[in-house]
């Protein structure tokens, strides 16, 4: 059981890969239809394989799991891009949950390795995981907390707005756009109409794109 006080359950999705089941929110980490091909599709072909540069900031809204984070540095070694990825995350999970999620045996040669060394890394320091990838976990409550730092890329990943709809406020999203420069971009799942006319407000171009399985669209922005 985490800091919560909840106890997620382990599950098996579309794809052969894993995503938690939190029975108090009635809510899942990933898509049923597919854990890996959800975050795949959308934080890394939508988002960081978007950017034309040698060198990426990203801001993770949701360290969760830590499938995003493997899945970016897988990228970042195959493309040679050096990445510093910063993932805000208000509730760990404990590594008896973590050590049961199967990710490593979809990133390849190294990829456990990969993977247990995302969740090893401490809290609250930057760690170098690879040549190409350092990752900087914190602690944090975006509703209390300001993020530092200026970002080309932000991976939104809460809780679903019918479930933890205080991470999706107006407050929340403008202290995400003040981290941002014009030309960032902003990546989530969801695709409500709150959403697209708070970050319209905040200055973004919103576009809907095809989701993965099981979802129709999910919503990329770019601060003008």
């Amino acid at each position: 059981m985490n800091r919560t006080g909840i106890n997620p359950e382990l599950k098996l999705t579309g794809d052969g890969s894993h995503t938690l089941y939190v029975p108090e929110l009635d809510e899942h980490y990933h898509s049923h239809f597919g854990a890996v091909t959800e975050s795949r599709h959308i934080f890394i072909n939508a988002g960081l394989g978007s950017i034309e540069s040698e060198s990426v900031t990203i801001l993770e809204i949701g360290f969760g799991t830590g499938l995003n984070a493997l899945l970016a540095a897988i990228y970042t070694s195959e493309h040679s891009i050096k990445v510093n990825y910063t993932s805000l995350e208000k509730y760990p999970l404990d590594a008896s949950i973590v050590s049961k999620l199967n990710y490593g045996s979809f990133a390849g040669e190294g990829g456990k390795e990969l993977f247990r060394a995302i969740h090893e890394a401490p809290w609250d320091v930057p760690a170098l995981i690879t040549e190409w990838f350092t990752l900087h976990k914190r602690i944090s409550d975006l509703t209390r907390d300001q993020p530092e730092g200026l970002f080309d890329l932000v991976f939104f990943d809460a809780f679903g707005p019918d479930k933890q709809p205080e991470m999706w406020s107006g407050e929340v999203m403008q202290k995400i756009a003040d981290v941002m420069h014009a030309g960032s971009i902003f990546v989530t799942y969801s695709a409500k109409g709150n959403l697209k006319r708070i970050l319209r407000a905040l200055g973004m171009e919103v576009t809907l794109l095809p989701g993965p399985p099981g979802k129709r669209v999910f919503t990329r922005a770019v601060k003008l």
